[in-house]
């Protein structure tokens, strides 16, 4: 890297925390998937799941997702790790196996040496090389901001998928990583602070997670991104048809996640969030700083499952539907 360069300096939003808000986005889409939906496709875009499965015979499935955005930290090589490991974790949240990935990137090149755009790449190959899954090249473009992803392909057994609306009433809710990385990524892009802990927990893999899940019998899941553990679990109990109940004394936090949002290191997309749940949502007397941090964008964050899985906080419980789709307490 350059001295002194810093790749989120590059760019408005970072990370997940730049995805269109959930309410726009599904304004834009409304009616767009179409009557001729074809019984093999067994997961798409009705309810928003993380990824499209297909049945191509038998008990075999095609998985196929894309995940890109901008940089969430400054240093190259981590940002390709985080992206790659973001990228994948939608093929996890599924059930699924990643099998190939293609790149995405853009890239600013009168802006941005290619030297800085090569470790970008190198930090995605790494953590792809980890989960087994090759990268087969891919695609570029010349972009004012840059932009790194995959589109992933995996494989699944279409009778032990993961899927949105498959949670039942009187179901446990767990958590597979701490929350707050959008907040400290905030604080990093305004202050240049490196929160190495936060990096670690987005460079994970969902892998062990999404097998613990599919060897307990577990039907449902998400994983929490940019819409925040809020807007994810929100999708998750309106396309099962339940109430999520959240106790918040029991979800994890990263260190210095409370004290950014004390110091007012907030993203945007965590605001948003937070405004689209809310009329969904009893907050009881939870406080806006707790209300925050549980809507709050997260990159490459965990999974959350409906059910119990080793290591995992149990963090609510998903029960029959009630006046709210989402209850705090």
């Amino acid at each position: 890297m350059p001295a002194g360069l810093r790749l989120t300096q590059y760019a408005r939003g970072g990370g997940c925390a730049c995805k269109i808000p959930p309410g726009e986005l599904e304004e834009a889409v409304a009616g767009l998937s179409g009557a001729a939906v074809p019984d093999a496709l067994l997961m798409g875009a009705a309810d928003g799941d993380d990824a499209a499965v297909l049945r191509i015979e038998g008990d075999r499935a095609v998985v196929s997702t894309a995940d890109f955005f901008t940089p969430v930290v400054d240093d190259a090589y981590d940002w390709g790790r985080i992206a790659a490991a973001n990228a994948l974790s939608d093929v996890y949240a599924v059930g699924g196996e990643p099998i190939m990935a293609i790149n995405l990137l853009g890239w600013p090149r009168d802006a941005l040496p290619w030297a800085v755009a090569k470790e970008v790449l190198r930090g995605g190959r790494d953590v792809a090389a980890l989960a087994g899954c090759p990268i087969a090249g891919g695609h570029s473009i010349d972009d004012p901001e840059p932009k790194y992803g995959l589109a992933v392909t995996g494989i699944a057994d279409p009778g032990r998928l993961l899927r949105l609306d498959a949670g039942r009433p009187g179901t446990p809710l767990s958590l597979t990583k701490p929350l707050g990385i959008g907040v400290l990524n905030a604080r990093h892009k305004a202050t240049g602070e490196v929160f190495g802990q936060a990096v670690e927990v987005m460079t994970t893999l969902n892998a062990v997670a999404g097998r613990l899940a599919l060897e307990r019998g577990i039907r449902c899941a998400t994983d929490v991104t940019g819409f925040g553990l809020l807007g994810h679990l929100y999708k998750l109990a309106r396309a099962s048809g339940v109430t999520a109940v959240v106790n918040a004394a029991a979800v994890p936090y990263l260190d210095g996640a409370r004290d950014a949002v004390r110091d007012g290191f907030i993203p945007g997309g965590s605001r948003r969030n937070l405004a689209w749940v809310a009329p969904h949502t009893d907050f009881g007397r939870i406080a806006e700083a707790e209300r925050l941090l549980l809507a709050d964008a997260q990159t490459s964050g965990g999974l959350l499952v409906a059910g119990e899985i080793p290591g995992a906080p149990v963090v609510g419980e998903l029960v029959g539907r009630g006046r709210h789709t989402l209850v705090v307490r």
